[in-house]
């Protein structure tokens, strides 16, 4: 018989196992469905959960997944109605996106927000460790965590919409897009991150005092899997820019957080 205190670090390891399996296929076999997207998203998102459980009590955490679903999910709703295109910029999901939750959004986007949010933020705790006791710490995590999360989105857009064909960017009155997805929508990303950790920062907050924990790697190890799946889509597109752009991501939050953990 199972004991109860092992119970969430073989749910966390068993996640991670199915994780790491689907990213193999995804790397493997891009093309292979979307059900297999779908499913990668929603044990990532999951896998997060379980890894941020291991420092936090499940009421804590699951809240801050909630809130961080629903603002991420109602500001793409708001995006995706053209009349109010907002705070994004005018989008339409494909139906290679995946069903729809209200016939508004893909059921995979709130759970994509969960994965960039809580793993940003992990990378960002990684990085900011050394500067972990200083008086205005938190506003510098979620400046940070909130930059790493437009980061993430500079990474995913290429590859979401050339190569999954997972949304499509109506054209705006800005001159200036990053492979066609027009820049208000990294603004949007920036202040939807900030809401979304207004709200969430305070359940993620350990509220009993004890040793400091060691660090970590989970989400580094999340965050850069993410980043080596969007490169080799989009140079398997042959969308080179993106490439050159999710290395630079990765090798600098990599070198970053390694060496904030390490002090």
């Amino acid at each position: 018989m199972v004991a109860p205190a092992n119970k969430p670090k073989k749910l966390f390891w068993g996640l991670n196992a199915l994780l790491g399996i689907a990213f193999i296929v995804e790397l493997l076999a891009p093309k292979y469905s979307s059900g297999l997207d779908a499913a990668t998203i929603a044990l990532a998102a999951l896998a997060s959960v379980a890894a941020l459980n291991r420092q936090l009590p499940l009421q804590n955490v699951l809240p801050a997944a909630l809130i961080t679903a629903l603002i991420g999910g109602v500001a793409h709703g708001l995006s995706s109605n053209l009349n109010f295109s907002i705070p994004f910029g005018p989008v339409v999901f494909s139906p290679a996106s995946g069903t729809k939750l209200f016939n508004t959004i893909p059921w995979t986007v709130p759970l994509l927000w969960i994965v960039a949010i809580f793993n940003a933020r992990g990378v960002a705790r990684l990085i900011l460790r050394p500067w972990r006791k200083i008086k205005n710490y938190g506003f510098w995590l979620i400046g940070l965590t909130a930059a790493l999360a437009v980061a993430f989105d500079v990474a995913l857009e290429p590859f979401a919409w050339h190569v999954k064909h997972f949304w499509l960017w109506q054209p705006t009155r800005l001159p200036v897009t990053w492979q066609g997805t027009t820049l208000l929508n990294f603004f949007g990303w920036g202040f939807v991150a900030l809401l979304i950790l207004a709200f969430a920062t305070p359940s993620l907050i350990k509220k009993q005092p004890g040793n400091p924990s060691a660090p970590d790697f989970h989400p580094l190890v999340i965050w850069l899997g993410a980043l080596l799946l969007f490169a080799s889509g989009t140079a398997g597109a042959g969308l080179w820019w993106p490439v050159g752009v999710d290395a630079a991501i990765a090798a600098v939050t990599a070198v970053l957080a390694v060496r904030g953990a390490k002090w």
